[in-house]
């Protein structure tokens, strides 16, 4: 009898982080109705986008990290708005009120959520493409398997040269099974301490929102983890090297406080490929996309400026 109550406690305690996953709401058509942008059923799912920027300029687009929605991109958008593109947001699948498919997200899966996105939107022109963190990964990738649609890539703290992973994500990625139960359980709980109960000025605040309802939705935890064993997983290096030698231009932008992205990714950057432009905004860390605006524009325009 007692070893069949432990087992049934083992089981229970098992199972209890994925039930507690099964019972987080999904995106709704409420969620949905109330939000800037629109809505279309890709390949892999519903996506949710916005146009900013210049009504007739060239295309950019902006992907953005791991952790936060697009909003989290409208200093760059509006950026390169200012600087005459018209630009195109998104959000990742699980994240934003994009749906959460079940899967690996690796670099296919990412791909070709933004090769379904540009094809829906009519977009035969080059583009340029501007990424943040693992939206720098993606934007890199992207641009290495279709460099006759992509004109520059901009990096902003992009993944896949030199980034910093902790001890938790490091053996939540790399053990199957245990790894996944440790995710589930204590991941929620992470994820919700690292954001900060307030920004240092109101015009955060709408960031720090988007990622607390992230949390709250079913789906964003898995895919975080499924991202860290699929896109995070890359070394890109031959993708910078295929981009330098198909000439498309590339310009990286990164915080020299960024505990995320090591500062040593701008001189492996600089081994891929000699002619990246590169710029470094002092006291800048990894939230720097929000945080310095300002500094991230000046930025943009003297990675630009040609």
């Amino acid at each position: 009898m007692l070893l069949v109550l432990a087992v049934a406690l083992g089981v229970y305690v098992a199972a209890q982080p994925f039930l507690v996953e099964r019972r987080r709401p999904v995106i709704g058509d409420a969620d949905r109705l109330s939000a800037q942008g629109e809505f279309v059923a890709l390949s892999q799912g519903i996506t949710h986008f916005r146009w900013v920027g210049s009504a007739r300029g060239p295309v950019a687009v902006v992907v953005h990290g791991i952790a936060t929605p697009m909003i989290a991109m409208e200093g760059v958008a509006d950026g390169l708005g200012r600087l005459g593109y018209r630009v195109l947001m998104y959000d990742l699948y699980g994240r934003g009120l994009s749906d959460a498919p079940a899967g690996k997200q690796d670099r296919a899966f990412f791909v070709r959520q933004l090769a379904d996105l540009c094809a829906d939107q009519s977009i035969t022109e080059e583009i340029t493409i501007a990424g943040f963190s693992m939206g720098g990964g993606i934007a890199t990738a992207f641009a290495s398997e279709y460099p006759h649609s992509v004109k520059q890539v901009i990096l902003v703290a992009s993944t896949g040269i030199a980034t910093n992973e902790s001890r938790f994500s490091r053996f939540c990625r790399r053990v199957p099974w245990l790894g996944d139960w440790v995710h589930a359980a204590f991941g929620h709980e992470r994820m919700r301490k690292a954001i900060p109960a307030r920004g240092k000025t109101r015009e955060i605040e709408p960031v720090l929102s988007a990622q607390r309802n992230e949390l709250k939705r079913r789906g964003y935890l898995p895919a975080q983890l499924s991202s860290r064993r699929g896109m995070l997983n890359e070394n890109q290096e031959e993708d910078h090297r295929r981009l330098y030698r198909q000439g498309i231009a590339v310009a990286a932008i990164w915080g020299r406080e960024d505990p995320v992205i090591s500062i040593r990714a701008v001189g492996l950057l600089g081994l891929w490929n000699r002619d990246a432009r590169q710029e470094v905004v002092e006291g800048a860390d990894h939230a720097m996309p929000y945080t310095h605006k300002a500094e991230l524009f000046e930025a943009l325009r003297a990675t630009l400026r040609d």
